[in-house]
């Protein structure tokens, strides 16, 4: 009986390479906003400074604490002050060491920090928004309050969200593209 047998064919090896032609693993990089560089200390500088100005306008009033709303926006400008400030700190100590915050692990605790903070931010300065439409255009109390120090401390809030949003993004996607 025939029975039909494989053929093996030899397959040739591909022609050998120089690496510097084709690199192993690109790298992306580094865009202005990312961590240790210029643009990200930048960021982090004007995040620190507008959640301290919203920190100290609510501050200079004397009944921010009887709104719950207006005490949580302090909290929040609070902690988001602080960890702008630590990463500003470790921002300027990888520019001046020029060192490269590719980690993935650190990547993971900015982009982590980066996201509980806007989000708490956010949301105070949401709440604050919210109380201030209410007491100056609902209750038309604004005679007997300090809508202008509540309005200002808020915008600040918001300001700091609109400059740690970019660099939750870019960190997210610096640690999703890897």
């Amino acid at each position: 009986m025939f029975s039909s047998r494989p053929a093996v064919h030899p397959v040739e090896a591909p022609p050998m390479t120089d690496a510097a032609e084709n690199p192993q693993g690109v790298r992306m990089k580094d865009f202005p906003g990312m961590p240790g560089t210029l643009g990200g200390l930048l960021l982090r500088i004007a995040q620190f400074v507008f959640a301290v100005a919203a920190l100290s306008v609510m501050a200079s009033t004397s009944d921010f604490t009887s709104v719950t709303a207006f005490c949580y926006l302090v909290a929040a400008v609070i902690l988001q002050s602080i960890w702008s400030l630590s990463l500003a700190i470790v921002d300027i100590y990888a520019l001046l060491v020029k060192r490269c915050l590719r980690n993935s692990r650190v990547l993971s605790l900015f982009t982590i920090g980066d996201g509980i903070t806007s989000t708490l931010t956010f949301a105070a300065a949401c709440a604050s928004a919210g109380i201030t439409v209410l007491i100056g255009n609902d209750l038309n109390i604004c005679a007997e309050n300090h809508c202008a120090s509540f309005e200002t401390a808020t915008a600040m809030a918001f300001i700091s969200w609109f400059a740690v949003s970019p660099s939750f993004l870019l960190n997210f996607w610096s640690l999703a593209s890897r």
